[in-house]
């Protein structure tokens, strides 16, 4: 082949070889430079994997945290990066009370994966408008959180670390908690902490939920007893729920007198639960049930 062929030749194949790329990629708009998707509001949000942090980030805050977050959290579902783990793992869902919202290692038995798919047995299709209003997550979305919990749900990294260095036992969230207004009456009380929980303690705590009268010195209607609970799947949330369902009404979640105030964790640390009110009892969370249409 001569010189002049062959030069020809390769620059025809470089061409073809870049037409044919061109073709197979598209145009290239929504991706970055690395190929990856641009998210919306022209971020380039991280490539979607089965582990906690990814899903937070590329599904449940852009997506299902629009709705699930806050007082006005369906089914006190909250979906924010701080509590999502928690009220996710190991946790009845409230529709259907015999199904965890996540069963680590058991996808098909999670509920959030049931109401992702639109089977679930009660209610609609997640998320909320899907198909109509909005588009429902795609069958590779789903996926990788199914493989997440096939690999047993674990937590984000970051969380794992933290719980594992020596900073003090601590509470980290209360849901709900600080004077919050919710649109259904809580199926529990989330107190989630830093560190793991010695379960073999729990025995020794008790709490209630009190309803108070409007005034200015509290004035107790009504009186709520509770059970206090920890998922095997999740040792830093503790669970607290009401023996029934809370009307609408002002309330708070006190520990015990005869029980302890102070919870322990898996090293033998020690962290009050709750603050002590004007009679000294132990508040662990105070917020408002409002009335429902």
């Amino acid at each position: 082949m001569n010189p002049q062929f062959r030069a020809a030749f390769s620059r025809s194949c470089i061409a073809l070889g870049l037409a044919l790329l061109a073709a197979c990629a598209g145009s290239g708009e929504g991706l970055d430079a690395n190929g990856n998707p641009i998210g919306p509001g022209g971020d380039m949000s991280s490539p979607l994997s089965a582990d906690f942090e990814s899903i937070q980030e590329n599904i449940f805050t852009p997506i299902c945290s629009v709705c699930h977050a806050g007082g006005s959290a369906p089914e006190g579902l909250r979906l924010d990066a701080a509590n999502s783990y928690n009220l996710l793992v190991g946790v009845p869902s409230t529709e259907v009370p015999s199904i965890m919202r996540v069963k680590p290692g058991d996808p098909a038995n999670s509920y959030i994966i049931q109401k992702l798919q639109g089977i679930a047995a009660v209610g609609k299709q997640m998320p909320d408008g899907c198909p109509t209003s909005q588009p429902c997550l795609t069958a590779t979305q789903i996926g990788f959180i199914q493989q997440w919990i096939t690999n047993g749900a674990p937590p984000a990294a970051t969380t794992t670390a933290a719980a594992a260095q020596s900073a003090p036992l601590a509470v980290t969230s209360i849901v709900p908690d600080s004077m919050e207004s919710v649109n259904a009456a809580p199926p529990q009380v989330m107190v989630a902490f830093n560190h793991e929980l010695d379960v073999s303690q729990l025995t020794t705590h008790s709490a209630h939920f009190e309803k108070l009268a409007p005034s200015a010195v509290p004035v107790v209607m009504d009186q709520v007893p509770a059970r206090m609970w920890v998922s095997s799947a999740n040792l830093r949330a503790l669970m607290i729920s009401p023996a029934r369902a809370l009307s609408s009404g002002h309330y708070r979640l006190v520990v015990d007198a005869t029980s302890s105030s102070q919870i322990s964790d898996i090293a033998g640390q020690q962290v009050p639960l709750g603050a002590p009110d004007e009679r000294g009892e132990a508040v662990i969370s105070t917020f408002d049930v409002e009335a429902l249409p």
